[in-house]
């Protein structure tokens, strides 16, 4: 079949022979900067590094859309079904996301700078913990040294209690601070020799300050300034760590 993407004036961008429009898109996703998607299918669609700047993808359906490294700088995304899309990396810059539906998209390291209309709170189920009331139980995952897997620099080993300069935007994924992460993030984070402590924390520092801040669309992590070491999970339990079964020769 014969499908026609259009630009956003109305002008003929291609015409591709294809078996469904969500296919022709893939052929050109190269270059559709301006193109006109409003409601279009693309359920599922691999759009890797994808070049939809200014695109105007109103209304469509994005959900599970394969989007990392996306150029979607300026793209009309209103309304648009983003639920378990994966825009690692995209950039959003100046995108217009009113009423864009982002639960469980994958938004590490995307470029949000200037994107307009974006509800964080539909980004993340991490935006409970700024509202509890009293102490707050998270997890840190370390490595065989101690230290944070990925930014090292504190030793989690020789104290309780520890306090960091925490970046406190929250458009950064990956800031400067003391990084937690639910369970199943550190369990999925999990290798060989690492080991998974449990970090007690409140909404605000001892001065009143804020505490905690939870990046937009966070995959589970975030970061505070203040907190203290009260225990350690039990591996074995987790069922990460199995009991070595010990054998009798018999002679």
């Amino acid at each position: 079949m014969k499908f026609t993407i259009n630009n956003v004036c109305g002008n003929v961008m291609y015409e591709v022979e294809a078996d469904s429009f969500l296919k022709a898109v893939e052929q050109k996703y190269a270059y559709l900067r301006g193109a006109d998607l409003r409601d279009a299918d693309l359920y599922g669609a691999n759009l890797y590094g994808a070049y939809l700047r200014d695109a105007y993808l109103c209304g469509a359906d994005l959900r599970g859309a394969y989007l990392r490294d996306a150029d979607l700088r300026g793209a009309n995304l209103r309304g648009a079904d983003l639920r378990g899309a994966y825009l690692r990396d995209a950039d959003l810059r100046d995108a217009d996301l009113y009423g864009a539906n982002l639960y469980d998209a994958d938004l590490r390291g995307a470029y949000l700078c200037g994107a307009k209309n974006i509800s964080k709170f539909l980004t993340t189920t991490l935006y409970f913990l700024l509202d509890q009331p009293g102490k707050i139980r998270a997890y840190k995952l370390i490595n065989a040294n101690g230290e944070g897997p990925y930014n090292g620099g504190i030793n989690y080993l020789k104290d309780k209690v520890f306090t960091a300069q925490a970046n406190m935007n929250e458009q950064v994924q990956c800031g400067a601070g003391i990084n937690l992460a639910t369970l199943d993030w550190c369990m999925k984070e999990w290798r060989e020799g690492y080991r998974i402590l449990i970090m007690e924390f409140s909404p605000k520092r001892k001065n009143g300050a804020p505490n905690i801040c939870v990046p937009i669309g966070s995959d589970g992590k975030f970061r505070v300034w203040e907190c203290t070491m009260v225990g350690e999970k039990d591996l074995k339990e987790l069922g990460l760590v199995k009991e070595k079964k010990l054998t009798s020769l018999q002679t």
